[in-house]
This record gives C-alpha cells, structure tokens and sequence, in this order.
C-alpha cells in the first residue's frame, strides 16, 4: 500500500512536473514563433501573390497561373539564374580563399586577447552602411579614381572599373568577407591541438598537418563561411545595381526589372521563389557534406 506521506507528495510532484514543462515550453516558444512570423507567413504570402494578377497597375488577388508562364517562358531567366549562381559561387570560393591565411594567423598565431581584438576589427564593417561602403568604392573604380588615377600616373589608360566582374567581386567581398573571416576563426581556433601535435611529433610536414588534421577537423566551419558567403553573394543587389550597373543580369536585377514593368508583383514573386528554392537546396546539400561524417 502506498503511505499517506507519498500520496500527499504526488499532486505536489506533479505539478511541478507541470510547472516544469511548461516553463520550458514556455522558453522554447520564441524559436517556432520566430520561425512562423518572420519566415513562414511572408514565405506563404509570397507564394500567394505569385498566383495573383495585375490589372490597371493593382495587384488583384486572383489563382492564376499566368506569372508562372510568363517567367518561365522568359528565354533569359536560365542565362540569369546561371550567371548569378556561377557569379556566387565564384565569389564564395575566392572570398573563403582570401579569408584563410587571415583566419589562420589569427587561430594559430595569435594570442588569445589579440585574436578577441582581431575578430571585434572583423566585426567594424557592420557598424557603417553598406551601401555606404559600395559608394566607396565607385570613387577607387570610376574612371579618374583612385585606381585609375595611380595607374596613368604609371604610365597605363587608366579606364574605368566599374560595370566590370571584378567591381562585382569586390561588392560581394565587402558583404560577405567580414562574415567569413570569423566563422573561419572560430573553426580553426576549436580545432582539437593534440592531433596537431601528434602529427607533428610523426614527422608530418606543415601541409600534410594542414590538409590532412587541420582542414578535416575544421571542416563544418569552413564549409558554412563558404555557404554564407554564397548566400549573401547569390541575393545581392546593391554590388550588381551600382558597381556592375546592371550590366549583369542576375535574378535580383530581374526582380526590380519585373517590378518596375507595370508592378508586376507577382511575375517578381515567382523569380524570388525561385531563388529560395535555390538556396535551400544549395543549403541542404552543403551542410549534409559538411556534417556527413557526423551522421
């Protein structure tokens, strides 16, 4: 038989148990209502207005699949879609590249305090404007920049650099090369250090260290610098607007372009939804590769 002390202790047990649980669920609440309002429901309305028409300039709500057939009937949209994502991709693997011997010194060469400081002067940028930032460089690109400016002086034309791949390379390095460098940081500063030196203690060189302990080790970290800095390369509009000129033209071009053609919304809405789907299967399949080991 159950004592009267215990029974008198299970309704108070159970509701702490209660309490408990709902205190946690209490506290697990803000993540699925962020995920619903801020990426659910405008993902949701976007995929309404892309079944929605345009009549007299006003976007009407309608099911209709008209801005599906016109924009996939577009003969550029493919040209568009694989010269941004080529463009992204190109400027992910550079940016990383460049980012790497920085993020190295600082993991492995730096001291602790030094490497804090380090990273809070990679944080800096995002504390101007970016747009501000890509108006800084249309004065180093323009034709009499800075640039073009050193190289007459050496002799050389001197043309402008701007609407050119490179001006859009360096748009995309601005915004995702802060983004990069510390992610890279801190996948190379958790790097297990025994490894290191029980490599080293074999005799392996310092590039079979790197390649065959180091990059392994370090590599669920290096691969999502290299997929932010794709996404951030692959939605961009500000680099290609004002330092390709829209000469390029990439889906977020094709959007505004849409857009300003008789608000055509949902026309805009279908190529947005295009992107996402994009991006999430790029996502998908880079963390799968990077975390494939793990399970």
């Amino acid at each position: 038989m159950t004592s009267p002390a215990i029974a008198a202790r299970t309704p108070a047990r159970r509701f702490h148990f209660l309490f408990n649980r709902a205190w946690q669920a209490l506290w697990v609440l803000p993540l699925p209502a962020w995920l619903l309002l801020f990426f659910a429901v405008p993902l949701g309305l976007l995929v309404a207005i892309s079944f929605w028409s345009v009549a007299n300039y006003r976007l009407t709500p309608d099911a209709t699949l008209s801005a599906w057939r016109y924009v996939l009937g577009l003969d550029f949209l493919w040209a568009s879609f694989w010269r941004s994502y080529g463009l992204a991709m190109a400027s992910a693997v550079a940016v990383s590249l460049l980012a790497f011997p920085a993020s190295y010194a600082m993991a492995f060469v730096a001291a602790p305090r030094q490497r804090l400081i380090l990273l809070g002067l990679a944080i800096a940028p995002f504390f101007t404007s970016y747009l501000v930032r890509i108006y800084s460089w249309q004065v180093f690109l323009a034709e009499g920049g800075v640039i073009s400016s050193i190289v007459q002086a050496l002799g050389g034309k001197g043309e402008s650099l701007l609407n050119t791949y490179f001006a859009l390379f360096l748009g995309h390095a601005t915004l995702a090369l802060p983004v990069v460098l510390i992610l890279q940081t801190i996948a190379l500063a958790n790097v297990d250090r025994t490894g290191i030196s029980a490599a080293a203690n074999l005799g392996a060189r310092p590039g079979a260290i790197l390649l065959r302990v180091i990059l392994p080790a370090a590599r669920p970290g290096l691969t999502l610098g290299l997929l932010f800095a794709f996404l951030l390369s692959y939605a961009e509009f500000v680099s290609a607007a004002y330092l390709g000129g829209g000469a390029f033209q990439t889906l977020p071009i094709l959007v505004t372009d849409l857009v300003r053609a008789g608000q055509q919304w949902p026309r805009a809405a279908v190529v947005s939804l295009l992107m996402i789907a994009s991006l999430l299967a790029t996502a998908f399949v880079t963390v799968l590769w990077a975390y494939r080991e793990k399970g």
